[in-house]
């Protein structure tokens, strides 16, 4: 038997990553009197999606008043849809007015985590320097941090300029050039009006077209912003008022319902009164229920393709030669350049860094055939560790910021419960865990993304552990009960067997 043994240079918490949950879970551990935190963030800078993706036309689907932190509003957002730019300087306004800019270590990757019995405590390897010991540990890497190229055959053949959506290449010209871009998700609707305008021409290459919504951008008066600025409860009621519209789209999204076959009506009528072609019109009409796959905002998208420089290809993708793209029509499209608009690496199945727990279990291992965790944030087996954007959390209508909110207080919550209980262990329960994972895949069987759809959502056997099936009120209100009983507590001074 022996006693644990706090190690002096422990830190309270260590959170991974310095994007909008880093930063946020930073921020609210501070307001909550935890002071002790390291942030570790693998790049020079913060800014996590936002910093990386700076591709032209970037910017955010979800209105800007409610794409930002409750705790956190601004007031001068420029336009009802902010760009990236714009985002990225709001996320670097939270590291800086919330005093967490001095917690974070740059170029510093974590590696690994592995947790100690004794201790209580969790090391945290990183690929240069030295590990470091945390009582807890916030996971803020998001689902959007990894981005590969895709597996197309004659990928490695090809002789002109790759470029990937999340690794935009600045110093590429388009102009005079002839283009490709594969997807026609939420990236490349934004990118290819932005390349029709400069390029000699640009070829799009569709495997699966996607319900378009109308996007109602405007400039922000400068009364507005005065306004928010000098009366913030007014701000906060905009807000509601976006939340609670787009709220009302989980009943066409998440579920088939009346509401669903408005959506459809309103995003085909977009396709009328833009596409006057009826050939064209049918190439980009989906086939699947709206909500199975994102949602997409444009409304600069239709017109874009049918620019005289622009031409829409339906044909999959054969192989890639070294002189462009070949489709299995057998037609070889000569391109200069090629941007594969195809999305990140979802962490679906298996985890993004190696995770070792109590009694040297592998969460790589457990999640190998689909995540889960209990209420997004909590893996049994894991004490003290936390995620942000975990299991079944992903929104399917509102904004990814309301959820991410509640988690962190979630996981602010667990902390201080470590810290004022002394707690060495705090890991849910199995059988806590497995009865909630038991109703969340019940409710997901009769949402829109189980019945029968294919989309990034499902691994390949149709496992479900990406969405939440229910509307984000519901989210908050499970986050929000945050019950000691539901964990195994043991205090620092409690024996434990050590092997």
């Amino acid at each position: 038997m022996s006693e644990r043994q706090r190690t002096p240079m422990a830190h309270t918490t260590v959170v991974i990553g310095a994007g909008f949950a880093g930063l946020g879970a930073a921020a609210r551990l501070r307001a909550a009197g935890i002071e002790d935190v390291v942030v570790l963030e693998r790049s020079d800078r913060v800014g996590g999606t936002w910093r990386d993706n700076t591709y032209p036309g970037a910017a955010c689907d979800i209105p800007s008043l409610l794409y930002s932190y409750s705790f956190a509003q601004n007031p001068q957002w420029s336009r009802t849809y902010a760009g990236s730019d714009e985002i990225l300087a709001y996320v670097e306004s939270i590291a800086d007015d919330f005093g967490v800019r001095d917690l974070i270590r740059f170029d510093t990757e974590v590696t690994s985590l592995t947790f100690d019995e004794p201790s209580g405590e969790w090391t945290v390897e990183v690929a240069k320097g030295k590990s470091l010991r945390a009582r807890s540990v916030i996971v803020a890497s998001g689902p959007l941090s990894n981005s590969s190229w895709p597996s197309i055959p004659g990928l490695d053949t090809y002789e002109g300029h790759k470029i990937h959506s999340a690794r935009w290449d600045h110093d590429f010209d388009p102009r005079g050039k002839r283009i490709g871009v594969v997807g026609t998700g939420a990236s490349a609707v934004q990118i290819i009006p932005e390349l029709v305008k400069e390029a000699e021409f640009v070829k799009v290459f569709q495997r699966t077209p996607g319900w378009v919504m109308p996007r109602m951008d405007t400039r922000r008066p400068d009364w507005t912003k005065a306004l928010f600025a000098k009366a913030p409860p007014v701000q906060t009621a905009a807000r509601q008022a976006w939340f609670w519209g787009h709220e009302a789209m989980a009943l066409g999204l998440v579920w088939n319902s009346p509401v669903t076959s408005l959506v459809q009506q309103v995003s085909r009528a977009h396709l009328r009164r833009q596409v006057k072609d009826p050939w064209m019109r049918r190439q980009l009409t989906p086939d699947f229920r709206a909500g199975c796959k994102r949602m997409l905002m444009s409304s600069d998208y239709y017109p874009a393709l049918q620019a005289d420089n622009c031409k829409l290809f339906t044909w999959p993708i054969a192989t890639m030669s070294p002189a462009g793209i070949r489709t299995s029509d057998g037609v070889e499209h000569v391109l200069d350049a090629v941007v594969f608009a195809t999305g990140y690496d979802i962490s679906k199945q298996g985890s993004p860094i190696p995770v070792h727990g109590r009694d040297g279990r592998s969460l790589d291992d457990e999640w190998s055939g689909g995540v889960y965790a209990y209420k997004s944030a909590s893996v049994s087996g894991y004490p003290n560790l936390f995620l942000t954007f975990g299991p079944n959390s992903g929104p399917g209508h509102n904004s990814a910021l309301v959820y991410m909110e509640e988690q962190i207080e979630y996981a602010v919550h667990g902390v201080r419960a470590i810290v004022e209980d002394d707690l060495a262990v705090l890991d849910v329960r199995p059988e806590v865990q497995d009865a909630y994972n038991a109703r969340m895949q019940e409710r997901l069987s009769r949402t829109t993304w189980n019945s029968g759809c294919r989309s990034w959502y499902l691994t390949p056997d149709g496992f479900n552990g990406t969405m939440y099936p229910g509307f984000a009120t519901q989210f908050a209100r499970q986050m929000r009960s945050f019950r000691l009983t539901d964990y195994e507590r043991r205090p620092i001074t409690s024996p434990v067997n050590v092997t």
